[in-house]
């Protein structure tokens, strides 16, 4: 059974392909099956009317009937080349691109295709493409092209114009013929075939005068130009190291075998060790291709003693007999850190090679990982974790791909808030920010220095009092009545999926944490845990995902001094959406969407609200557990931006009692094999959404009293929770109704009648996001075991109709009543968390009741 979870997981996993090759024009079917047979490494050449099956390989079968089976046909070369003249390449390549579950590919468009297309027309098929730039194409292109003068290359006037291309030039003028090199921003790495052309045994320290040899004998040789001196490929190479080196891309190297014209013995990565021990390109990150097959022991061997080197098991695992694709994973991971290894299909031709591919490469993974479970070498979990790093996150932290919700949308749970940020190199980072939030909803950290953070605190984590999950936003000490004081030591685990360079700082990281009794062992009071608990019982009682995406209102506030004395006031009195308003501060939310963006945090709209100095960013929406993570990285941000230019953002739900409120509107969806089900599958639904969807919404409706407590958790919240204010003040629902605490909505794109989400209104900026979507999905959860089913929509103002609906509570107090009275919230939270957070809402009431001037202070608390 738990092998049947680790193969759920791996064929869930959006892939990420770090090395592959234009797909070409559909012309013939000698084109299809050569590549089909590539991929196996039988290569043919037939005409393709005389073939016979006698004639094909297994291999080549196989894979004949894998791409029948997709496309619904008999396994025959003639009917699925009929299939594939009648869908036409782009309906193939989409399904292709899609049953493989890729998210991401680099191309290698160095290799010489006919009729190939570019890299662009691969964007409709695929999220994200970016370019992989074989650095001896690019010395070809150049040197097949004229001086600017009509004189002869020298070798100083190809090393500047090479090295202007590489370093980001948009094109070079070679005498009236502009030749273009797409270098700007679409370059994730360069590559290299050294191996090719003369071997592996690269020279880091080659003279200027063999080099000048070496390109006066290209040169001598004609045009097309080749080149395969090694001397001066020698100087190519090495000054591609130092663009490598200096704009912090990777260099991808073939190793192993390839095609007929390459000496395997020369192909054997540990040639290249003198060039790994050379100090000058200790930092330049070196990528093997294809498991340098048959050297993939060597090549683990490299990845583990030198720190800058990382594999890429491409073209070995298609090539290969399905005991040879097994044996070579399994050799690369012996020594190899799992972190270091890559997966690509190295797909070229058609659209056919990517899907074989990346179905050859999840079959083979499992079976690696399944043996390292069934050999105690890992847990089925960590196995779960490996794979991920293997098919999408290792690629991403190595290219620095960035991929927002929009691109890893396939599959809800397979959120980017869950890939490293932008990396900075080890060396330059002094200190570590563990977070967590509270109960009370208040972010706080730990910061450790990074060694030790590295030595220690990865696999121990840092001790924290138990009082941590029983203070108030008033006092930093355990409530009464929470059952914990500062007797008893947890500690706080970093979750190292959601470790990030902190944009705005220099050498720092920041890392969300869990709490734990001991490393492994999770603490009941932990809000994360809390909404994996509530989550899993989701899945495993129906199937199902909540998805979420949080619009956050905030007011910034200048400081000024009245009477000697500390005061804030709006940065301005713009009204609603006001452009000269927002094109005041634009430079700050530039700043702060670009941070969001190298935090993985999709960003979807931003506007001035109603409040004066009061603002709204709202967050692409993806797995409720990423969701919350990405709306802590979102409150630090904009504080940290907003600090930065002298300003304070404050997400208190009702800074200014005579102002508008602000609120953390989520919305949400349910989501099941990737796909939205909470919209109606056909007209005939009376709502535009599922049977589940609304068994859902009615459950969190009828809970709507006591999920307050968890979503509007201080006083001050239910000065915001007013009639006439937008933010749903009685207990109903609305079809695109704005005073309706719930409201359904169907965005651009969703077919008129239908819905594809809902918003809760009363959800702000002090609540804590793992809590409050915990005590949603609990609810939900009850509405569909129960099979509850909504009351009508309300069309109109709720406040019209005062008297025949029921007010939501109007204050912590009666919200607080009803949690209390809410088993079901009860029984799925867990009743230990459950009493702390009432211990603290308790507290807050008392506090607050007695200081009426102090939500004033909240500002710097939130």
């Amino acid at each position: 059974m738990e092998f049947a979870e680790l193969r759920e997981a791996i064929q869930k996993i959006e892939v990420v392909d770090s090395h592959a090759h234009n797909i070409v024009s559909l012309d013939s079917s000698f084109a299809f099956i050569n590549s089909l047979s590539e991929a196996t490494g039988d290569a043919l050449s037939f005409a393709p009317h005389s073939l016979s099956f006698k004639a094909m390989a297994a291999p080549l079968l196989k894979n004949l009937r894998e791409i029948a089976l997709l496309y619904g046909t008999d396994s025959s070369v003639d009917a699925v080349e009929q299939y594939r003249r009648l869908c036409g390449l782009q309906a193939i390549s989409s399904k292709c691109f899609k049953a493989a579950g890729i998210s991401a590919i680099l191309i290698d468009d160095g290799l010489k295709l006919d009729n190939k297309h570019d890299i662009q027309w691969h964007k409709k098929f695929v999220p994200f493409v970016g370019r992989i730039l074989r650095i001896e194409s690019l010395a070809e292109e150049i040197l097949n092209g004229e001086m600017p003068d009509g004189s002869t290359w020298t070798l100083d006037a190809f090393t500047e114009t090479f090295l202007k291309s590489l370093r980001s030039y948009p094109f070079i003028t070679c005498s009236s013929k502009e030749i273009y090199f797409q270098v700007a921003n679409d370059i994730f790495g360069l590559k290299s075939i050294a191996a090719y052309r003369s071997g592996l045994e690269i020279n880091p320290h080659v003279t200027r005068e063999d080099a000048e040899i070496g390109l006066s004998e290209v040169l001598q040789s004609g045009r097309p130009v080749r080149i395969t001196n090694k001397s001066l490929i020698d100087h190519i190479f090495t000054h591609s190291l130092d663009v490598a080196q200096q704009f912090d891309l990777p260099l991808q190297i073939h190793t192993g075998f390839g095609d007929k014209d390459l000496d395997l013995r020369l192909s054997n990565p540990l040639h290249l060790r003198a060039l790994l021990e050379d100090e000058r390109f200790s930092s330049c990150r070196i990528v093997l291709l294809h498991a340098s097959y048959p050297f993939s022991k060597e090549a683990s061997y490299l990845s583990s003693v030198y720190p800058q080197v990382y594999l890429d098991f491409g073209l070995a695992i298609p090539k290969l007999s399905v005991h040879g694709m097994i044996s070579s994973v399994k050799e690369l991971l012996e020594l190899a850190p799992i972190k270091k290894v890559m997966f690509s299909t190295d797909a070229y031709a058609t659209p056919e090679t990517y899907y074989l591919g990346v179905k050859r490469a999840r079959d083979v993974v499992f079976s690696v990982l399944r043996d390292s479970c069934i050999d105690h070498d890992l847990s089925v979990t960590e196995a779960i974790e490996a794979s991920k790093d293997i098919f999408t996150r290792n690629a991403i932290h190595l290219y620095k791909i960035n991929i927002g919700v929009e691109h890893l949308g396939l599959k809800a749970s397979e959120s980017p808030s869950c890939m490293p940020g932008t990396h900075i190199a080890e060396h330059s980072v002094s200190l570590v920010c563990l977070l967590w939030v509270d109960a009370s909803g208040q972010h706080r950290c730990r910061v450790v220095p990074k060694k030790r953070f590295d030595n220690v605190v990865k696999q121990n984590g840092v001790g924290l009092t138990f009082a941590c999950m029983a203070m108030s936003s008033a006092v930093d000490g355990p409530a009464d009545e929470t059952n914990l004081t500062g007797t008893g030591e947890i500690r706080l685990m970093p979750d190292l999926s959601t470790r990030r360079d902190i944009p705005w700082k220099n050498q720092e990281e920041m890392v969300l944490t869990d709490m734990h009794l001991k490393p492994g062992e999770a603490w009941e009071y932990c809000p994360r845990e809390a909404l994996r608990r509530v989550s899993k019982v989701l899945k495993d009682e129906f199937n199902l995902e909540m998805n979420a995406g949080f619009e956050n209102e905030f007011y910034l506030l200048k400081k000024l001094e009245r009477d000697g004395k500390e005061d804030w006031a709006p940065i301005d009195l713009k009204p609603y959406c006001s452009s000269s308003g927002f094109d005041a501060i634009s430079t700050l939310f530039q700043e702060i969407v670009a941070d969001l963006n190298t935090l993985n945090v999709a960003v979807e709209q931003l506007h001035a609200e109603a409040g004066k100095g009061q603002y709204e960013m709202a967050l692409g929406h993806t797995a409720c557990t990423y969701a919350a993570d990405n709306l802590i990285f979102t409150r630090e941000t904009v504080r940290a931006i907003a600090n930065k230019h002298g300003l304070l953002a404050t997400f208190v739900p009702k800074y200014d009692l005579d102002d508008i409120g602000s609120g953390s509107h989520v919305h949400l969806s349910l989501w099941q094999n990737g796909e939205n089900v909470f919209i109606a599958s056909d007209a005939s639904s009376q709502h535009g959404m599922s049977k589940i969807g609304e068994e859902f919404m009615a459950g969190v409706l009828e809970h709507l009293p006591s999920i307050l407590a968890f979503t509007a958790p201080l006083p001050n919240s239910y000065d915001r929770i007013q009639p006439n204010t937008w933010s749903g003040a009685y207990q109903c629902w609305g079809k695109e109704n704005r005073e309706a605490p719930i409201r359904t909505a169907c965005p651009p794109g969703i077919p008129n009648g239908f819905v594809s989400n809902f918003e809760i209104k009363s959800f702000d900026g002090c609540a804590n996001p793992h809590l409050g979507l915990a005590a949603i999905v609990a609810a939900g959860i009850d509405g569909l075991r129960r099979h509850l089913r909504l009351p009508q929509p309300i069309d109109a103002n709720p406040a019209t109709l005062d008297g025949k609906l029921p007010r939501l509570p109007t204050s912590l107090s009666e919200s607080l009543e009803a949690l209390q009275k809410d088993e079901v919230v009860k029984e799925l939270i867990g009743e230990k968390l459950f009493v702390a957070i009432t211990g603290v809402r308790k507290a807050e009431i008392e506090y607050y009741s007695k200081n009426k001037e102090a939500y004033k202070q909240l500002i710097h608390r939130y």
